[in-house]
């Protein structure tokens, strides 16, 4: 009985699928999303995307575009996923970050 929304987002010029799925996004290996795209995301309250690290990078979101989504979308909870050793160290990271965004991590369990 769920409703699974995909979502065209471009891999540098590889268009992929992020999918919806209720209330909760997943969005991974992307660099850009259309607005006719972004739209099927609002009201999403729990979302994951990918933030690969601080410097600009061909084919993926780098940790402010990732922050301008997600303050775009608004959602209750992010979490940040695909990210490399040059982000930087998670504890100096996630003090950057919005109270409602979060470094992602092996294991983490999302209850939707």
């Amino acid at each position: 009985d769920l409703e699974i929304t995909p979502i065209e987002v471009m891999h540098y010029n590889l268009p992929i699928f992020a999918y919806r799925i209720g209330n909760f996004a997943y969005i991974t290996d992307a660099k850009t999303i259309s607005q006719e795209e972004e739209k099927k995301l609002q009201g999403v309250e729990y979302l994951v995307v990918n933030a690969l690290r601080k410097e600009e990078h061909f084919s993926h979101f780098t940790l402010s575009e990732a922050l301008a989504l997600i303050k775009r979308l608004n959602p209750k909870q992010a979490y940040l996923t695909h990210i490399s050793h040059y982000l930087g160290l998670h504890e100096e990271i996630q003090k950057e970050l919005p109270p409602n965004v979060a470094l992602a991590y092996d294991g983490l369990t999302i209850e939707v």
